[in-house]
């Protein structure tokens, strides 16, 4: 059986749990990283030399990294649900989870831990400010590709969608003002709609 490190309250672990439970691939999921600690351990540190989550383990291959943790998981259970056989498809669902980690995931941090993590008193809301601007820009890119197109992968949802997917949940839930996306809306609603989102990733935001 599958195992998987680290916390639900952690959008990369997020990311994982999805893509396993839309998968239906049996795992043991064992918490890690944050308050669990765990990661700073010599036996984790051994499996993943970064100490952080989430980490995969698969018989003899254990795997860092959220998206590469993805990318393994449709390959080696997902195909041609969540995997897409044609290269070039794939490609175009592939960029999206790099452009979610490389151009989102640094100012949506600010936002997140800001408004979520950080009390009331403590937030910089000018730095809030810009990084929502920022986040707002970024996600009318997705906005416009959605307004042709059901989902980021394409035709059908697959494993482009699961990053971007496991960030916007907080984006839709937190209390700030953002911009009218309504593809981006749509898109969101028709993930809420999937059983697997729905436990993994529409948890509370802590």
């Amino acid at each position: 059986m599958l195992k998987l490190w680290g916390r639900t309250n952690s959008t990369n672990v997020k990311k994982a749990l999805w893509c396993l439970e839309e998968l239906g691939v049996p795992y043991t999921r064992i918490d890690a990283g944050g308050a669990f600690g765990v990661v700073g351990e010599p036996a984790y540190a051994k499996k993943n030399p970064n100490k952080l989550v989430p980490c995969l383990e698969d018989g003899e291959l254990v795997l860092w990294e959220s998206n590469a943790i993805v990318r393994y998981l449709v390959a080696q259970y997902g195909e041609p649900v969540l995997w897409n056989p044609d290269p070039r498809q794939r490609a175009e669902a592939d960029k999206w989870m790099d452009w979610t980690t490389s151009s989102l995931a640094a100012p949506f941090r600010v936002v997140f831990w800001s408004m979520v993590r950080t009390p009331a008193e403590q937030r910089d809301m000018v730095a809030v400010a810009v990084a929502l601007e920022e986040c707002g820009s970024l996600l009318a890119r997705a906005d416009q590709v959605l307004a042709e197109q059901p989902y980021l992968s394409g035709a059908a949802f697959g494993m482009g969608d699961i990053p971007l997917g496991s960030f916007i949940y907080a984006w839709f839930e937190m209390p700030i003002e953002r911009p009218e996306l309504p593809h981006l809306q749509a898109w969101y609603q028709r993930l809420q709609e999937r059983p697997a989102y729905q436990r993994t990733v529409m948890i509370p935001l802590t």
